[in-house]
């Protein structure tokens, strides 16, 4: 992967992780077509790392105000007994715990599986499947369920819903966005709380990944250079890693542009449904599939095959 390529799937990437058709997915398939291998998880999970930081600085004001109360009832500002330090008495302190409630699934999932995860979950076969299911489930579920629930009216049992749709993330296809929203459309939230929802639960979860990748790659590409162990450079992709200059580069372009597409998401769920994303989910499945079957993609990376 040389320099263009890599700010090309941080493009891709600041495009695709808002919206509910699936990045992993699209850095995936792209990076078969475009460099004839997969760019790797270290890559991906450390360019995620921008997409998040777009979600902060958008997010800044909630963020804090959400961090302040938690802190602040956590230590007794809000009463001593443990019902207040739980958010009782204040809505901020209650979704601070729904957010961390919700990253416990992913969390847990993410390091009882990683291994499977970074390789055979990455099986184009699988991302073919889960997004044409996930398109059909986001569709009906956005058509028939009610637009009758907030934020505001959460609960420890909808946190752990959010937190089981976010968790099926971790299968390139699902789409952390997706798998939330879709979870969300079916509990009954409204479009504009689904999503918010979902940026708001994705923040430790994928930012805590991309920084854990990254310190991980760190290590793999000094063994690499230095010893050219094949465990240590097929951990960070091979021969498509690109070097640290293009990843941070790339992951800079993911951070502006998705802030840019976040602002412009927010408006189109206010004004339409998700239909236009299920039916883009299905159709991608389907021109994946060909390509599979003419075998223009190979379904399992080639370095990752032995």
């Amino acid at each position: 992967m040389n320099f263009f390529q890599a700010i090309f799937l941080g493009l891709v990437q600041a495009l695709t992780e808002y919206l509910p058709v699936s990045s992993s997915a699209h850095i995936r398939i792209i990076g078969d077509l475009m460099i004839g291998s997969d760019p790797g998880a270290a890559f991906t999970a450390i360019i995620q790392i921008g997409t998040e930081l777009a979600v902060i600085l958008y997010y800044r004001r909630d963020i804090i105000r959400i961090l302040g109360s938690w802190f602040g009832s956590l230590f007794g500002k809000e009463g001593k007994d443990w019902r207040s330090r739980l958010g009782a008495k204040n809505p901020d302190t209650q979704m601070g715990w729904f957010i961390i409630i919700g990253t416990m699934p992913i969390l847990v999932a993410g390091l009882l599986f990683k291994d499977v995860i970074e390789t055979t979950l990455r099986n184009l076969w699988i991302t073919v499947t889960v997004l044409a299911v996930f398109g059909v489930l986001l569709w009906i579920f956005d058509a028939r369920s009610k637009q009758v629930k907030t934020m505001n009216q959460m609960t420890v049992k909808d946190a752990l819903l959010f937190g089981v749709g976010q968790m099926l993330a971790l299968i390139p296809g699902v789409s952390r966005s997706g798998g939330t929203i879709t979870f969300g459309r079916a509990m009954g939230y409204t479009r504009e709380d689904a999503v918010r929802v979902s940026f708001l639960m994705a923040i430790p979860a994928v930012f805590g990944a991309g920084i854990l990748e990254a310190v991980s790659a760190v290590k793999d590409v000094s063994a690499c250079e230095a010893t050219k162990a094949a465990d240590a450079c097929a951990a960070i992709g091979g021969a498509a890693w690109p070097g640290w200059g293009p990843t941070i580069a790339a992951t800079i372009v993911a951070f502006f542009v998705g802030y840019i597409v976040i602002i412009g998401f927010l408006k189109f769920v206010s004004m339409f449904s998700y239909k236009a994303f299920a039916v883009y989910r299905i159709g991608l499945a389907v021109v994946v599939a060909v390509l599979l079957i003419a075998g223009v993609l190979p379904a399992i990376d080639p370095s990752m095959a032995g």
